[in-house]
């Protein structure tokens, strides 16, 4: 039986790196940032799919949580910041009192950390 290979339909492209999925190039190329970032001692260390519950039995996963030495930082990449997302994003900062940065590119990241 042969292994049917799916697109995502926005296009994502699942990638994988020191053996960890992910479900986007942009979201494996943070995660080499933030990995650099730590060896380099810019940040303390970061978690990955950090899950929030929502009401309605609804779940939303923050891609990281950075931790740095005086505050932490919860950060989504997205290619697309689709409305369900968005709506599901807003409601978690309500909810928690937290905000999350949501970064386009590996390179927004930098920014964020050298604030």
């Amino acid at each position: 039986m042969t292994r049917q290979k799916f697109k995502h339909k926005f296009g994502a492209k699942r990638t994988s790196v020191k053996g960890i999925k992910f479900p986007s190039l942009l979201e494996a190329r943070c995660y080499n940032v933030l990995n650099s970032m730590q060896e380099s001692g810019k940040i303390l260390f970061f978690l990955r799919q950090i899950p929030f519950d929502l009401p309605g039995n609804m779940k939303h996963f923050v891609d990281f949580l950075v931790f740095r030495e005086n505050d932490i930082l919860f950060i989504e990449a997205k290619g697309r910041d689709l409305a369900v997302g968005r709506n599901k994003r807003l409601q978690v900062e309500d909810l928690n009192n937290i905000d999350i940065h949501v970064v386009t590119n590996e390179k927004q990241i930098l920014e964020l950390i050298n604030d």
